[in-house]
């Protein structure tokens, strides 16, 4: 996904353990764009060395009012951040303004390797000092934190806002956004971009075919009847990563059953998937789309990027994705594409409306414990959540922050990313967001690998479930699990 999901981001609850993001603060300046939350792999038994002494003594500054964790002047920061849906050209922005202010000094790395990159060096105690730890490549973050490598977030969270000194920069932020970065109640990594996840499909295919966005799970597959018929696949799904197909599936469960249906799952509940009717009904929903023939010829097979191409060449009338989209299509999508994002259409009888989506922080960002360079580490992510770097940010990525009102109102959005705003708005309260794809590495990659099985016709809805509750079960073995849970 190039962002934070299968290549990016995503992600990836609603934010506040419950129910939704508190929109209405966001509301006033809109937003819904990101990343996120990312299928991670399942492997990982290294990172093996934990956290412990940080080696920071010598980058250590006066501390001030204006410089709360006492950056030094004339150090190094080390930088490394996922290069995917939203590039990297924000965080160069960034790194320019800190130096300007601080004299600090960043290296900096793009890529899309983190794992490659970078265990070895958290395996070696020397790790980067922030990091953007995103993509299909993301070292998960449970992992890290079991390991004792990353730092707790709190002091930064704590400190004074850098536009409003009165304010903790906590309070600054969208409600709930910080969830999805906690674990075993400490928050330690920061979701930082706001993003939605859904359907989305072109603007200028549908008016040319006379279709109208659907509402419904049947005026759906009619439109993808309709497509097929006319040599267009109906739904496109980026097979390589079944993080996507997954925004299909458990959206549905979560629109079908409510917010008891997804806090089941996150909860870890015996009954989760298996003896579902939530669950049932929404795989083998998906499930009718493979058995019909209605997903793009050869969509199983492809990457995230070549998924998504063939769908900006027309080649298919829906893909699931995130909002980093937009972004991460931009060399391929046609001037007159107009890219729509489309709230997951109903299943009969579903308890949240149409206009509810799943929304929330991606893309997360991590202060590793034993970086070199904890000050200047602590001061960056306290000025990533200003309003300067906000904007910057929005510049850049054409996606909003998990920061209030962060955005300068010139700021103009492309149609894809105005479209999740709008569809922000119409949500209002009614957003939803699993927390297990960041709690739960190992449970999430056997849920994901079920559904590979599952789109390319190897196993049955039922088998899906049996697969999906069984990691359920798995995990809600593990003692630490039972320090995550939602009311």
């Amino acid at each position: 996904m190039g962002s934070t999901s299968a290549e990016n981001h995503d992600t990836g609850s609603t934010e506040n353990g419950t129910s939704g993001v508190g929109r209405r603060a966001l509301i006033k300046r809109s937003a819904a764009l990101g990343v996120i939350s990312v299928p991670t792999m399942s492997f990982l038994s290294a990172c093996a060395s934990g956290g412990g002494d940080d080696n920071s003594g010598d980058n250590e500054g006066k501390t001030s009012d204006s410089n709360p964790f006492g950056v030094k002047k004339g150090s190094k920061l080390d930088v490394v951040i996922f290069k995917g849906g939203y590039g990297d050209d924000y965080a160069k922005a960034w790194e320019a303004a800190f130096k300007k202010q601080w004299g600090v000094t960043s290296v900096h790395t793009g890529t899309q390797e983190i794992t490659g990159k970078l265990q070895p060096r958290f395996n070696a105690g020397n790790p980067p000092d922030i990091v953007d730890d995103s993509g299909n490549q993301q070292i998960p973050i449970d992992v890290l934190a079991k390991n004792g490598q990353l730092l707790d977030l709190a002091e930064v969270l704590d400190a004074p806002s850098v536009d409003a000194p009165d304010k903790k920069v906590r309070d600054t932020l969208i409600p709930g956004t910080l969830d999805a970065g906690m674990q075993e109640g400490k928050v330690v990594a920061l979701n930082y971009i706001y993003t939605v996840w859904g359907l989305w499909y072109s603007g200028k295919l549908f008016k040319d075919k006379g279709w109208e966005a659907p509402k419904t799970w049947d005026d759906f597959l009619a439109i993808c009847k309709d497509a097929k018929s006319q040599g267009i696949g109906g739904l496109a799904h980026q097979g390589k990563y079944p993080y996507y197909i997954n925004v299909a599936i458990m959206d549905l469960i979560a629109k079908k059953g409510g917010l008891d249906a997804m806090k089941a799952i996150d909860n870890l509940e015996p009954d989760a998937f298996v003896g579902s009717d939530a669950a049932q009904e929404a795989v083998e929903a998906v499930y009718e789309v493979v058995e019909k023939g209605l997903l793009m010829p050869g969509t199983n097979g492809l990457t995230h990027t070549e998924s998504q191409t063939r769908w900006n060449q027309y080649k298919a009338a829906f893909i699931t994705s995130g909002s980093w989209l937009e972004n991460e299509q931009l060399k391929t999508t046609p001037a007159d594409f107009d890219m729509k994002f489309l709230p997951m259409p109903l299943l009969p009888g579903s308890v949240l409306p149409f206009e509810a989506i799943r929304a929330g922080s991606g893309e997360p960002f991590i202060i590793p414990s034993k970086a070199n360079n904890l000050p200047a580490a602590k001061e960056f992510m306290r000025r990533m959540l200003s309003k300067e770097w906000s904007t910057l940010f929005a510049k850049e990525a054409n996606s909003l922050t998990i920061l209030k009102d962060g955005v300068d109102p010139d700021v103009e959005l492309r149609p894809g990313t105005q479209s999740t705003v709008e569809a922000s708005k119409a949500a209002g309260d009614n957003t939803f967001r699993f927390l297990y794809t960041e709690w739960y590495s190992e449970m999430n990659s056997a849920i994901e690998n079920a559904s590979n099985e599952l789109m390319a016709k190897r196993i049955q809805p039922k088998e899906w479930l049996k697969r999906a509750q069984a990691a359920v079960d798995k995990q809600a073995k593990d003692p630490a699990s039972k320090q995550n849970h939602r009311d």
